[in-house]
């Protein structure tokens, strides 16, 4: 529950002077509720029905700091009153101190001031009929009614509609909360495969630029440089042509397919002949078969990435690819010597064993890679496992 102010807010203090003005000049008028000679006034002269309308227009300054508080007081006020002439305005204001208490009271005072107040009116009305058996005895309880049940009931109404409001309101910035936290998981989603695609697709012809030009800058034979510069040369135009296909996807926004150059498990011999152009010994030994589509590119990926790793960091010696199927999982080995590497090498950031990883996991498969020793010598080993059967299958 909020934490009500210390002062009373200014239509509080309107509401009380307005209270207070209206009874005074009831009084100026001589205008009561009761002749002096009633049986029920015990305090006679006009002065005295100032002191219930004084307490009463004051508990209006508390209607919604110190709502029961206001209540309780102006209660005994409206008592004071009915032992004198009696003024209008104070039982105006008790209404509205009845109305404010379930309005802004506790949940309990919400609850409880409509039930009290109804069974008072219903005494109201049984009671003065058992005792005088006359049907105007019935109109005490409707008095009593209208001025307690009814402001309490209205002020049920009015807190449950407020009630409902207030959730409507929570459970639509809910929902925006929400929304906007799958709206940021989305973009973050696709920045994440667009980095991904971006460093496969281009990291392995950079980086084949960067260790021809660095040999062809180093050795002053003309025909090994002419050699780097053609390799050069088709690297960046592969390049050239992957960056468009990437610029394609990203401008083509509305379809969900992927172009028609998506790379696939086909591609592996073209691919392969690549890295052997730029200097590795490559063997590939594919048997993969049919599997889905982001299976497919994901092996595909994984298998482009090791190759520009092995091209960067790996020793002079054999390059292995391997790809077996089984029926449930896509199985991926790609080796290559490890140790010191005495040509030039390509600087590595650690995105690519981190894009490979993340691309195994999407697809709820796994991933490893580090080195190995064995009859061959120590060797680096990647080695993935994608899932093609009984996995919802993400976007790799």
């Amino acid at each position: 529950m909020a934490v009500r102010p210390l002062s009373p807010p200014r239509f509080d203090v309107a509401v009380a002077l307005a209270g207070l003005l209206g009874g005074l000049l009831l009084w100026a008028f001589g205008l009561g509720v009761r002749p002096a000679d009633d049986p029920v006034v015990l305090f006679d002269g006009r002065w005295a029905l100032l002191v219930p309308l004084a307490v009463t227009a004051g508990c209006e300054l508390l209607r919604r700091t110190a709502p029961r508080t206001a209540l309780v007081t102006g209660t005994l006020a409206l008592a004071a009153d009915l032992m004198t002439q009696g003024s209008i305005a104070t039982i105006v204001m008790y209404t509205d101190l009845m109305y404010a208490a379930v309005v802004y009271g506790t949940p309990a005072t919400a609850r409880r001031l409509p039930w009290v107040t109804g069974v008072l009116t219903l005494a109201g009305m049984l009671v003065p009929y058992a005792v005088w058996r006359v049907p105007e005895a019935l109109l005490v309880g409707l008095v009593v009614g209208a001025v307690t049940f009814a402001p309490a009931s209205t002020g049920l109404i009015v807190r449950n509609h407020r009630d409902a409001a207030d959730a409507a309101r929570l459970q639509a910035e809910q929902t925006a909360l929400l929304a906007e936290m799958d709206r940021v998981q989305a973009v973050t989603a696709e920045r994440s495969r667009m980095a991904r695609e971006l460093h496969d697709m281009v990291a392995n012809h950079l980086s084949a630029i960067a260790i021809h030009s660095t040999a062809a800058l180093s050795l002053d034979d003309p025909g090994t440089s002419r050699e780097a510069l053609t390799v050069i040369r088709e690297n960046s135009v592969q390049g050239l042509a992957e960056m468009r296909r990437l610029i394609g996807i990203l401008r083509d926004g509305a379809d969900d397919r992927e172009p028609s150059a998506t790379p696939t498990l086909d591609g592996l011999g073209t691919l392969v002949e690549g890295a052997r152009a730029n200097g590795l010994d490559v063997t590939l030994d594919a048997e993969h078969g049919t599997v889905p589509a982001p299976v497919e590119l994901a092996a595909y990926r994984i298998v482009q990435e090791s190759l520009t790793n092995a091209l960067k960091h790996a020793s002079p010696g054999p390059v292995t690819v391997c790809l077996r199927r089984s029926p449930e999982a896509l199985e991926i080995r790609v080796t290559s010597p490890y140790g010191d590497r005495d040509g030039p090498r390509a600087p590595g950031s650690g995105a690519g064993l981190v894009g490979m990883r993340e691309r195994a996991a999407l697809l709820e498969g796994s991933f490893e890679a580090g080195p190995e020793s064995g009859l061959e010598g120590k060797r680096w080993v990647v080695r993935a496992t994608l899932p093609v059967t009984d996995v919802e299958l993400g976007e790799a």
